[in-house]
């Protein structure tokens, strides 16, 4: 019996084709699959791969030119230049992370006044102190912080507080419009009244030469950080102002002066405040019935008066004198304050003078405007 070698039994060899430069290329491409998937899109002039590693659309001619020995490494060491940068960790805009508040503006010009209403806060950053009693502070820039300073009430227990209230700035011009700014602040409400008051959550700034008169604006702005130089932003020194009514009573025969109230006053007590009234003199005049004066507001820079006063004499006799009236702060056992003036007459200048003598040219017609209080004392004596 014919011995078997040892490989005998085996089937004839068949010579190993020869190398293809397409399946060395399908190879590479599928060992590179997860990269490819990633790199679709990204760059035009790279040949377009499907998901599983073929080619779609490739031509014959490419596969002809096609390099036999493929470099597969710089495919693989370009992949990480195309993935996009990662975001840096946090938020770049600290605006966005101290939340929003939204609010609506009106200048109401027919009486002179601002209104802001406070309408809502979203998305609010908590303090280190856990509270969550917030409310809202509003001044007008440049000026005495406290103679501007307004608030809503402090809403409790929530970081998306809803106030709905309008705060009013009365006596505000068209001149004020044009270069004041409203600085809106939302505030925690400290639990213990002995506690030093926190920096607000956030704050913004409006301009308020936007503002269209008679026109009401919405606004859903991005609150931001505390500035700290807010105290140098006070580049003129504001008395104040007082609005008075006038009004030549041909039935009485004489004029009516009413002081209704008075805006911003500049705080002239160790606590911030004023304890305003106002004093009325007609110049010249004699006897006590040239001289009026208001009751006392206590601690106020806003106080509202609604108090009238009568002067007997003609048209032509009034057309000669001065109404000089002049705001104090009140000072129980010391000499008061002297916190502003203004002086009516025919020969005043701009709106002190027009509406001295509009009152006396127009009968039984009652004109209220808004003055701005001098500085500087008068120099007669009141």
């Amino acid at each position: 019996m014919e011995e078997l070698s040892e490989t005998s039994w085996l089937p004839p060899r068949t010579p190993a084709p020869a190398p293809s430069v397409m399946p060395l290329r399908l190879v590479s491409l599928a060992l590179c699959s997860p990269l490819i998937s990633n790199l679709q899109g990204f760059s035009e002039s790279a040949p377009c791969l499907s998901p599983h590693g073929g080619h779609r659309g490739s031509s014959k001619q490419e596969a002809a030119t096609a390099d036999p020995h493929p470099a597969v490494a710089p495919t693989i060491s370009s992949a990480p230049q195309l993935q996009p940068d990662p975001e840096p960790e946090g938020d770049s805009d600290d605006s966005t992370a101290l939340g929003t508040l939204e609010f609506t503006l009106l200048f109401d010009e027919d009486n002179s006044a601002l209104h802001c209403t406070a309408h809502r806060a979203k998305g609010l950053k908590p303090p280190a102190s856990g509270s969550v009693d917030t409310y809202v502070k509003a001044n007008l820039l440049p000026g005495a912080s406290k103679a501007s300073q307004l608030r809503t009430r402090t809403v409790r227990g929530t970081w998306g507080p809803v106030w709905e209230e309008t705060l009013t700035y009365h006596g505000f011009t068209r001149q004020d419009a044009g270069h004041k700014t409203l600085r809106l602040c939302v505030c925690e409400e400290p639990r213990l009244r002995r506690r030093r008051q926190a920096p607000p959550l956030g704050e913004l700034r409006v301009p308020l030469r936007k503002l269209v008169p008679n026109r009401a604006r919405s606004f859903d702005v991005c609150l931001e950080k505390r500035r700290l130089e807010v105290e140098a932003e006070v580049a003129e020194e504001e008395r104040g102002r007082i609005l008075l009514s006038l009004c030549y009573s041909s039935q009485r025969g004489g004029l009516l002066v009413g002081v209704l109230r008075c805006a911003h006053l500049a705080p002239m007590d160790a606590n911030g405040y004023s304890d305003p009234f106002v004093r009325l003199f007609l110049h010249p005049n004699v006897g006590k019935k040239s001289k009026y004066k208001t009751s006392v507001r206590k601690k106020t820079l806003n106080p509202e008066f609604n108090e009238e006063f009568f002067y007997a004499g003609l048209r032509e006799e009034l057309a000669q004198k001065t109404l000089l009236v002049s705001v104090w702060d009140y000072d129980l056992g010391t000499a008061n304050d002297f916190i502003g003036g203004v002086q009516l007459s025919s020969r005043a200048s701009g709106e002190r003078q027009r509406h001295w003598c509009e009152c006396l040219t127009h009968s039984d017609c009652r004109l209220e405007l808004w003055h701005a209080l001098d500085s500087v004392p008068f120099q007669l004596s009141a």
